[in-house]
């Protein structure tokens, strides 16, 4: 193996490490955001100090001294709460969510590699202010229990600690690095003597070279305990055998050790004696037999408790079982899966293909074979779909942090409410919603939830609250941002519209309207600018980022009330399941989850010719329909069977008038060229197993050309007065060359 194979090999490690502190720093957070409220849960104790040891662990194996020290002191107050030395309280919380973003720029520092003087000032002066904390509370039980008898367990006294170290074989496959570890167990004192027995390495004909034969007697100055001491080495538990010996450890302790390392080999016990001695280790030399008739058979007590073997120094030994919870997760590279949608994508096309040709050929074994491979390509892709799908409950607790923060810098409180957090979503819309919801949830903080004195003066609660939710409906996911604070003004935003010319004087709008205003680019009716919010800035761009995602937004509110906000996004922008439609000669597929029905076209419907928009009766319901021949500037019919689609989104229903069925149709969706941007209420297009384009719908953009005032005559483009000269070339020059590629 090459220097480069090596340099390739760590840094591949190294942003493994990067990788995992990320995960740990999220668990450490939200584990104290528990703690704060809930003191008495100690695992969420357990797993904040789990978390923090374990990016100190691997930050060590790594030399990132600066995590290490710093790690280490928001490590040790975690240790004395877990002891129930000190209680947890409002000031040492603040100091671990303070060491949390602290261990985070540390990381930072890192993955750049670049160091800042301010932020090695902040960890001296924060790791001063934690073991202030701890001191401090050190001293303040000493006090207390200054009447009572002392303790029967005092804590261990500053002294030499000799470590007895033996890797096994496999140690070095598994990827463990021996001299790390003794890098690191010199960040909890001074290592005065460190021997290494290299007696079990085998001659160079015979030697592994992945094999590990070292073994290290070490003698440590520490005022650590035995647990600290113990912890250096966790990482590599089933790996080594150690043996700790404190201080004060008795003669018949060492005898007991010198039997384990040696057995019955007389100029084993010798060496092994002689490095002791030359460590400065005070211990006689017995006589090989006396020390082999007094520790034959030693007594569990005298026998050290701290032993760690793994199954590597034994080869016979069953492999160690893996918690379930490490080999539930296997970490891909976000660019490999899109590579696996995209060969999926062109698989479930070519699908198609193969199906129309065994229509055309009339083979039923062709068919049944066709029918088969489509199901099983059905599958894959539904499968390669849910790989990224994650839990929009990852990013909901993000914001947990965010309200305790924020919450006390206003004075104010506040409670969050997370339901829906197993709904799952794309992982691609999961990065881009991130940021509008967080600007969301500061603006309901800041504006929405009044202070503890105007709520109680209003008759509320004194707490505040603010919900996030998230489901499935109709095919899309609804995520919702709610308060009940003290909800929008409907006439003060409307003059503030006013006073902006966003609106015209005297102009009439409805409430959901009037809401769509705080929407407009530079629009706030804030008094004053906050750190927070005020400036007109991000609710225009919260709306562009959502509907780039093909979404939608909408708001509704109650003066003294509260206000909620309402996200509806496709469940992935992949592909979907599509009901496929014929109309002038055009293709056009619906997703299928929004389709309710499909009916012959009603009487209303056949008794106005040339009206693009309308109402029909329904079973007793009034609903609008839109004629999509129409719509997009063709010609009106002239006889012939016509249906129509009834389609759904959110509580609201339509019909599309159309001139054929084709049945379902699993699509691929694929952007428009930038030259068809202009074309109203299209989500994307698809390539047919024939070959032809298809276009894929925009429902939502659909529903609001059916009910807009006045929308009754043919249009192809937006605020065009009347159809093009050659309408269905509209769309007939959609041709594959002219979609753009993923």
């Amino acid at each position: 193996m090459s220097i480069d194979d090596d340099a390739d090999i760590i840094a591949q490690a190294r942003a493994g490490f990067l990788d995992e502190a990320a995960d740990m720093l999220q668990q450490f957070e939200q584990s104290l955001l528990v703690m704060e409220t809930d003191p008495d849960d100690a695992e969420n104790l357990n797993a904040a100090f789990r978390a923090a040891h374990t990016i100190k662990g691997t930050a060590g194996l790594f030399g990132c001294d600066a995590v290490v020290v710093f790690t280490h002191e928001v490590e040790t107050l975690l240790e004395s709460l877990r002891s129930g030395e000190m209680a947890v309280t409002e000031d040492i919380a603040a100091a671990l969510l303070e060491g949390r973003d602290q261990m985070e720029a540390l990381i930072g520092e890192v993955r750049s590699g670049q160091e800042s003087p301010e932020v090695a000032e902040r960890s001296r002066a924060l790791g001063t202010r934690l073991r202030a904390l701890r001191h401090g509370s050190a001293v303040e039980a000493a006090v207390a229990a200054a009447p009572a008898e002392a303790p029967a367990a005092a804590a261990p006294a500053e002294g030499l600690w000799h470590l007895s170290l033996r890797f096994g074989h496999d140690a070095l496959r598994n990827g463990l690095d021996p001299l790390a570890f003794l890098r690191y167990l010199a960040s909890l004192g001074e290592v005065r003597s460190c021997h290494t027995l290299a007696d079990a390495v085998p001659t160079l004909e015979t030697i592994d070279a992945e094999g590990c034969y070292l073994g290290f007697e070490i003698r440590l100055h520490t005022d650590q305990g035995q647990t600290e001491i113990e912890r250096v080495f966790e990482f590599a538990v089933d790996d080594c055998s150690l043996h700790v010996l404190p201080p004060e450890a008795s003669l018949a302790r060492w005898r007991a050790l010198l039997s384990e390392r040696c057995g019955d080999d007389e100029d084993a016990c010798a060496a092994l004696s002689a490095i002791w001695q030359a460590q400065g280790v005070s211990l006689a030399e017995p006589e090989p037999e006396r020390i082999a008739a007094t520790t034959a058979a030693p007594t569990p007590a005298a026998v050290p408790t701290t032993e760690r073997r793994l199954a590597g120094n034994d080869r016979r030994a069953p492999p160690r079982q893996r918690p379930a919870e490490e080999t539930r997760f296997v970490k891909v590279r976000a660019d490999k899966l899109d590579h696996l949608i995209d060969l999926i994508g062109e698989l479930v096309i070519a699908g198609s293909g193969a199906q129309m040709v065994a229509n055309d050929e009339g083979s039923s074994a062709f068919l049944e074979a066709t029918q088969r491979v489509s199901d099983l390509v059905q599958a894959t892709r539904d499968g390669a779909l849910a790989l990224r799908m994650v839990p929009v409950g990852e990013t909901f607790s993000r914001f947990q942090r965010v309200v305790r923060d924020v919450s006390k810098q206003l004075g104010k409180d506040i409670e969050l409410v997370i339901t829906g957090g197993d709904t799952e979503l794309d992982k691609s819309m999961v990065e881009v919603i991130a940021d509008p919801l967080m600007h969301l949830v500061r603006n309901s903080l800041d504006h929405g939830i009044e202070t503890p004195e105007e709520r109680l003066a209003a008759g509320k609660q004194r707490t505040g609250r603010l919900g996030l939710n998230a489901y499935h409906e109709g095919g899309s996911i609804v995520i919702e941002v709610s308060d009940d604070g003290r909800g929008l003004r409907r006439e003060r935003i409307l003059a503030k519209a006013i006073e902006k010319g966003i609106v015209a004087e005297g102009a009439v709008l409805s409430d959901p309207e009037v809401w769509q205003l705080i929407f407009a680019p530079g629009f706030s009716t804030a008094d004053q600018v906050t750190d927070l919010s005020g400036r007109g800035v991000g609710m225009d761009v919260v709306k562009r980022n959502i509907e780039s995602l093909r979404g939608q937004i909408t708001l509704a509110s109650h003066d003294g009330h509260g206000t909620t906000l309402q996200i509806r996004l496709p469940l992935t922008l992949a592909m979907i399941d599509g009901f496929l439609t014929l109309v002038g000669g055009v293709h056009y597929v619906l997703p299928l989850a929004v389709v309710s029905e499909c009916i012959d076209v009603p009487r209303e419907c056949r008794d106005a010719p040339g009206r693009t928009c309308g109402n029909f009766d329904l079973r007793g319901e009034v609903l609008p329909y839109l004629d999509l021949k129409l719509f997009y500037g063709g010609q009106s019919p002239e006889g012939g069977r016509r249906s129509l689609v009834v389609v759904r989104h959110g509580h609201v229903r339509i019909g599309l008038v159309v001139d054929r069925l084709l049945g379902e149709h699993q699509t691929v969706i694929k952007p428009l060229a930038a030259m068809f941007k202009p074309l109203e209420a299209l989500a994307g297009s698809t390539i047919l197993g024939s070959g032809d384009v298809a276009l894929v719908l925009d429902i939502q953009g659909l529903m609001a050309a059916a009910m807009r005032p006045g929308a009754t005559s043919p249009r192809a483009l937006p605020g065009s007065a009347s159809p093009p000269s050659n309408p269905p070339s509209t769309s007939a020059a959609v041709s594959r060359s002219a979609l753009q590629r993923p």
